[in-house]
């Protein structure tokens, strides 16, 4: 939801325009399914009682009228009227035209309330599925949302912390979703997205996802893929999408992009959400080994799982101290732990050891053209000494293209 974004303390970070997004996807018959996703690591499944509040625990309020960078028109509560378990398992989010409180907004007296939640100060992640299902509000100037926010935004401000725009509607597009990012060099109107169309999303039920893993994310409706993103499509500007975010779900009333209600609209609007749910990238199935120079395979020494244990190379042998599984969040884990750089230094010569895993620059890895590359260092999985001996540690040193930097992937 490309505005001003605020965390939980009413911080205002900038201003900008909503996206003017470039693709509209139809639905196909060709479209590729979604995967399925990782453990789950977090949901809220909203079973509580009708007229019961939020769980406090999970999602916190922003409060105001300020406009929120986009001239929009409600005040946003913490009042179970705006925000409440509806007693069959959905939270409502709710706009109303009211102002129970003389409630003052940057127009001047308010004329809508409604709500936005977030969980900036309960749960935030990097990487993996981040999935809501829910029921659309309608109607001119209706603009629910959900969407993510980089956590760093208090101290590197919007758009340098990112945005993710899992899904916004306006009303006045009843059968169109849309999915976009914002950061520096395409924030507010720049914002890269995708529209997507199946029918009128507030007459039902629908699920809409990502799919985030390192320099790549995907966007779902009901599973079915309807548009991907990569540093590629920024034009040169920079990918800041590699770091934990925070949710947020709301519903706003009017603003520069939906436009204001009308004659037409009518009041109250809710947004029902089912369920949000946040899964772990997928664990990578079972795994394969990985050969290099000499015929031999990627080994965790003596099949050892302490932290520190040498990666090295050995005669291939179908043992899991050879079996590699490639992750979604950029992670090559073998034995329940990961390929990581030691002390998550960038110098040639840094010795990959196995650590536990733990999400850092130092445990991610691409294959690109048979080399093995950690990001973080820019450099290359290399046999030292150029040695296919049973026991040659593996380090990073600069991508060459030699013998003993080139791999092959089995799974």
């Amino acid at each position: 939801m490309a505005c001003t974004p605020r965390t939980s303390t009413l911080l205002t970070i900038g201003t900008a325009l909503v996206a003017v997004l470039a693709l509209l996807v139809p639905m196909t018959g060709t479209a590729n399914a979604a995967p399925a996703p990782g453990p789950l690591v977090w949901s809220d499944e909203f079973n509580g009682a009708a007229g019961t509040a939020v769980d406090q625990s999970k999602w916190r309020f922003d409060i105001g009228g300020s406009g929120w960078g986009n001239n929009e028109q409600q005040y946003y509560t913490n009042s179970t009227g705006n925000a409440a378990m509806d007693g069959a398992g959905n939270l409502v989010i709710t706009a109303r035209r009211e102002n129970p409180a003389g409630y003052q907004c940057h127009y001047g007296t308010c004329q809508y309330t409604s709500a936005r939640l977030l969980t900036a100060a309960t749960f935030t992640r990097a990487y993996g599925r981040f999935e809501a299902r829910m029921k659309l509000p309608r109607g001119q100037g209706i603009w629910p949302a959900f969407w993510m926010l980089g956590n760093d935004i208090g101290s590197v401000g919007w758009p340098n912390s990112g945005e993710i725009d899992i899904m916004e509607n306006i009303g006045r597009e009843p059968t169109t979703v849309h999915g976009t990012i914002h950061g520096p060099g395409y924030s507010g109107a720049g914002g890269i997205g995708a529209g997507y169309s199946n029918g009128v999303f507030a007459d039902a039920f629908h699920t809409f996802a990502v799919d985030w893993s390192p320099n790549l994310i995907i966007w779902y409706v009901d599973g079915v893929e309807y548009q991907r993103r990569t540093p590629a499509d920024l034009g040169g500007n920079r990918w800041v999408f590699d770091h934990p975010f925070f949710m947020i779900m709301n519903v706003a009333v009017g603003g520069y992009w939906p436009g204001y209600p009308d004659a037409s609209t009518t009041f109250p609007q809710s947004l029902s959400v089912d369920y949000v749910r946040v899964y772990a990238p997928p664990t990578g199935g079972a795994g394969g080994q990985i050969t290099g120079i000499g015929g031999k395979c990627v080994d965790v020494a003596g099949a050892g799982t302490a932290n520190g244990t040498a990666v090295q190379l050995y005669d291939c042998n179908g043992t899991a101290a050879q079996s590699w599984a490639w992750n979604g969040d950029g992670s090559v884990r073998a034995l329940g732990k990961c390929m990581d750089v030691a002390g998550g230094a960038t110098a040639n010569g840094t010795q990959v050891q196995l650590y536990d895993c733990n999400g850092t620059g130092a445990q991610r890895w691409t294959f690109n053209g048979g080399q093995i590359v950690n990001p973080q260092s820019n450099r290359c999985l290399d046999a030292t000494g150029n040695s296919s001996a049973n026991g040659t540690r593996l380090q990073i040193w600069d991508c060459a293209g030699s013998a003993n930097q080139r791999w092959t992937r089995s799974s």
